[in-house]
């Protein structure tokens, strides 16, 4: 109950601090993304902790990388324990120039026990058009270990993934020429009518002019002024300062497994009764031993003794009036003696019953 009353002060301050958000935090540029990357390479330097020669295709691997140093060994001959093979994947950010690092994360895909300590041989890291954007190489940071015995294993993180800061070096850049767009689209994170139409009107105020108009209930289109051409860059940082109030549907988010419930400030509640009580069962078995009397030739005997107990708390009702809100109901939940668990069964039970106006959501 007490945690109620908390989340009750909570809701009223987050409420009462309730302002506008800068465009940038709410849009993105069409256009300007990052590009997944992903390639197959080789980890070597392990301490035994690599693939087992079960593993075929890192042997296979091995040999191949051997033969590019002029080097043949039969594939039958070569036992590994200190390589393994993993996956490489990184995130080539736009506007990215060729030279400079990005982070990238290596994932085994055979059965080594561990990276730690390995390093990885150069791998190019090509994207979705099959062409090579970035070449890694370099020491595993896996910031965990593993160590097992004869009885027992103790293992902290996941050793069989790791990261190499700044181990991709870009070749290859991703092409975008936002100075040679007229029109340039601006994509909400969150779909919503209301926040696209209230940027449109603050760009155009901003700007002085109908340069900005709503697509859909996601886009707009910025039609770029004549004293931004070529300058488009400018243009963006400008208006992404633009405060825009983000307007969110009623919603009620509940994720059962932590007992957490979140609800927006637009949630409104019909006219509806509240009746909250607790029904508690309680079996005690207590078993008694019967001794015969001396000289009866009877046998000791085991008596069941139950004891039952039902314990009903008495119920309280609370009515909530047309249009309630959010702060209303915590307060009426509070008066009936509500627990976090209670909250999401009265939330549940309330929609069911066509009084909640929102959206429930369970995650």
């Amino acid at each position: 109950m007490r945690r109620l009353i908390l989340w009750t002060g909570l809701f009223m301050l987050l409420l009462g601090t309730v302002r506008a958000a800068r465009l940038k935090d709410l849009v993105s540029v069409e256009g300007v993304r990052s590009n997944q990357l992903v390639g197959y390479g080789l980890v070597v330097g392990l301490k035994g902790t690599g693939d087992g020669d079960q593993t075929k295709f890192t042997v296979q691997s091995v040999v191949n990388m051997l033969e590019r140093f002029g080097i043949r060994v039969p594939r039958a001959q070569v036992k590994l324990k200190n390589a393994a093979a993993v996956m490489v994947t990184a995130e080539l950010p736009p506007f990215v120039k060729p030279g400079q690092r990005i982070d990238v994360l290596v994932s085994s895909i055979g059965d080594a026990k561990s990276l730690q300590g390995g390093t990885l041989l150069l791998t190019p890291l090509r994207g979705p058009d099959g062409r090579v954007y970035a070449l890694a190489q370099g020491p595993v940071s896996i910031g965990g270990f593993g160590a097992a015995g004869a009885g027992a294993r103790v293992q902290v993180n996941h050793p069989t993934v790791g990261r190499v800061p700044n181990g991709a070096v870009v070749e290859r850049a991703v092409p975008v020429d936002l100075n040679d767009k007229g029109v340039i689209k601006l994509s909400f994170r969150e779909t919503d009518f209301t926040t696209v139409a209230r940027a449109v009107e603050a760009i155009n105020d901003l700007l002085h002019g109908p340069y900005a108009r709503a697509l859909d209930g996601r886009t707009l289109a910025l039609t770029v002024p004549r004293v931004y051409r070529g300058r488009v860059v400018e243009l963006l940082a400008r208006v992404g300062e633009v405060e825009v109030e983000p307007d969110v549907p009623a919603r009620v988010v509940i994720d059962e497994r932590t007992g957490t419930v979140v609800m927006g400030e637009n949630v409104r509640i019909s006219r509806v009764a509240i009746a909250h009580g607790n029904l508690s069962v309680v079996i005690r078995e207590r078993p008694q031993v019967v001794q015969p009397q001396p000289f009866a030739g009877g046998r000791t005997a085991v008596v069941p003794r139950t004891q039952i107990r039902a314990r009903e708390q008495k119920a309280r009702i609370v009515v909530l009036e047309e249009g309630a809100s959010i702060g209303e109901l915590v307060r009426a939940l509070n008066a009936v003696g509500a627990t976090p668990r209670d909250l999401i069964a009265v939330l549940q039970a309330i929609k069911a019953a066509g009084a909640l106006q929102a959206e429930l959501v369970i995650i």
